[in-house]
């Protein structure tokens, strides 16, 4: 559906649902690492089963307006927290709270579930993540091997 002349686009925030925007989650999480750690780590194809496996063991939200994907969240429990695994979002889409919206279902994924807390664990030099968590009530915790971990109470 267009929007009216005058108002942007509504964002929906939804489950993934295809095997198509597995792999563009996929190829989203290297871009990702690209972006942050300046190398690619993974190949493809391992990728594509890390986003299988959050699907088995968590959840993949994406972001879309007008059937275009903006980004996405990957969340699961792990050792009681929920863990926000990925948080990515095309540049072009960036500085228009699409992110936050992210996040948001995230952690409502992560309260029907039980969990009281979510972390997630960066780059120290991804500032770009950390001034978004820190923006949403996380603080900063321990920093360990070139990585930081952002915690709040759900």
């Amino acid at each position: 559906m267009a929007a009216r002349p005058g108002t942007r686009p509504t964002v929906n925030v939804r489950p993934l649902r295809s095997s198509a925007e597995r792999d563009l989650v996929a190829e989203r999480m290297r871009l990702t690492l690209l972006e942050v750690v300046g190398e690619e780590l993974y190949t493809m194809e391992w990728l594509r089963a890390r986003v299988d496996f959050h699907l088995e063991h968590g959840a993949v939200f994406v972001a879309e307006e007008q059937d275009e994907i903006l980004g996405h969240t990957i969340v699961r429990v792990e050792e009681g927290a929920g863990l926000f695994s990925t948080t990515y979002v095309a540049p072009p889409h960036r500085r228009r709270k699409v992110a936050q919206l992210l996040v948001a279902r995230g952690e409502e994924w992560l309260r029907a579930r039980g969990m009281d807390e979510a972390v997630t664990y960066t780059a120290e030099t991804n500032l770009p993540l950390q001034r978004l968590f820190q923006g949403l009530g996380y603080a900063e915790g321990e920093r360990r091997e070139g990585f930081v971990k952002l915690f709040r109470r759900l």
